[in-house]
């Protein structure tokens, strides 16, 4: 489908521990316009807390941590983090929100806040794909030359649907506009295209070298999910936010989900502002952000409540056929050193349990969505990082301790 054609339509965990920052401070609420930087104080500001569980009691049997999980988001806002939204389901559920919906007012943080969703996208893109293949519209074995012809120079090795999927096809990064916390902040009301994004990577030609070539090596990224993307306008002759809208948001009820209409760079409906920290020390508000180069691969717009149905949904086989589920969601490729999935990441926690994650991150917003096979324990947030691309907010690597014994 064409860039105009698209355009015209849409408008209608790497999970890692990253050094934790002194909590010295709290932002100071101080009367900046948006976009500009923010300042640190010493004076503390009162915020709203909300809990569906009020008298925390400690773990139960199955029930989650709720005292661990109470420490980890205490003290917020501070320096990594302005808001946080958490919800643990299976055995046993718990609610909350705190921190400040902005600096500049201090009000406490919505609960049903919308927010940037990051790579989260990538596990709606590859329901949809799996659906198409399923219905027997795509062949996961079938080649981008053959979907896509023309997309891919000679340079390339025959690229199948799969590899895209699981990271594995050996496409180098495509372009971008800069680090979020440099250049990119600087250009974020640009606009690149996916035709934009593939269009750098190809020029790049494939990684070359020993142990090279599609199937052989796992490398996460956004480049093949961008062109899954694309894959899906071809073979459906529809925009991929509709066909992820039909297919998708509408069937699991994500009522508060959405992608930007193109380069529109605003979060809609309720919300709490973004911020990001520069590399010359200023936190800026980063909320209205064109990620237009994200697309398919990670600029939903989605609310903690909509993530947790669609995991509920997807892990009981509502979304994707139960078959192609198990053998492609739920199995990594067998892959020296490889943790992804077609879509979903696998982690092993320290006590054996096997946890299944999705990850993403913006300027101002980290999310990730988690939980065993069998929905037995579940986690879903929203951090408002100050510090969103720095391997992992430390009030994040906090939560998914308290619920996940991950070995991280």
């Amino acid at each position: 489908m064409s860039t105009r054609i698209r355009t015209a339509v849409a408008s209608a965990l790497a999970l890692g521990l990253a050094a934790a920052i002194p909590l010295t401070a709290v932002p100071a609420l101080a009367d900046a316009p948006s976009g500009a930087p923010h300042t640190i104080s010493q004076q503390k500001q009162q915020t709203g807390v909300e809990s569906a569980d009020p008298q925390p009691a400690a773990r139960s049997a199955t029930g989650p941590d709720t005292a661990a999980l109470e420490e980890a988001l205490r003290g917020l806002p501070n320096e990594d983090a302005t808001a946080a939204l958490v919800r643990v389901g299976g055995d046993g559920h718990w609610r909350k929100s705190v921190g400040v919906h902005d600096l500049r007012s201090g009000r406490k943080a919505l609960e049903n806040a919308r927010f940037r969703a990051g790579s989260t996208t990538k596990v709606v893109t590859s329901a949809v794909v799996l659906q198409l293949a399923a219905e027997g519209r795509i062949d996961l074995d079938g080649t981008v030359q053959e979907y896509l012809p023309g997309l891919l120079s000679d340079a390339f090795e025959p690229i199948t649907v799969r590899h895209l999927l699981t990271f594995t096809a050996g496409l180098q990064p495509g372009a971008d506009l800069g680090p979020t916390n440099g250049e990119g902040y600087e250009n974020r009301f640009k606009t690149l295209t996916p035709e934009d994004v593939v269009a750098a990577s190809v020029a790049k030609g494939p990684y070359r070298g020993e142990g090279e070539g599609p199937g052989k090596k796992q490398r996460y990224g956004n480049i093949g999910y961008t062109v899954l993307g694309m894959l899906i306008e071809k073979v459906t002759g529809d925009s991929y936010e509709h066909q992820a809208a039909v297919r998708v948001l509408r069937p699991v009820g994500m009522r508060n989900t959405s992608f930007p209409g193109g380069p529109d760079p605003r979060i809609h409906g309720p919300h709490n502002r973004g911020y990001q920290r520069l590399t010359d020390g200023r936190l800026v508000d980063a909320t209205e952000w064109n990620v237009s180069d994200r697309w398919a691969a990670g600029d939903m717009i989605s609310t903690t409540a909509d993530l947790e149905k669609l995991l509920f949904a997807l892990f009981r086989g509502k979304v994707v056929p139960q078959p192609l589920l198990d053998r492609e969601m739920f199995t990594v490729p067998d892959i020296k050193g490889a943790q992804m999935s077609a879509g979903l990441q696998r982690f092993v926690s320290t006590d054996g349990t096997v946890v299944w994650a999705k990850s993403g991150a913006r300027p101002g917003y980290a999310t990730a969505i988690a939980a065993t096979r069998d929905l037995s324990r579940t986690l879903v947030y929203s951090v408002n990082a100050t510090e969103a691309h720095s391997e992992m907010s430390p009030v994040a690597a906090r939560v998914i301790k308290a619920v996940f014994p991950l070995a991280v």
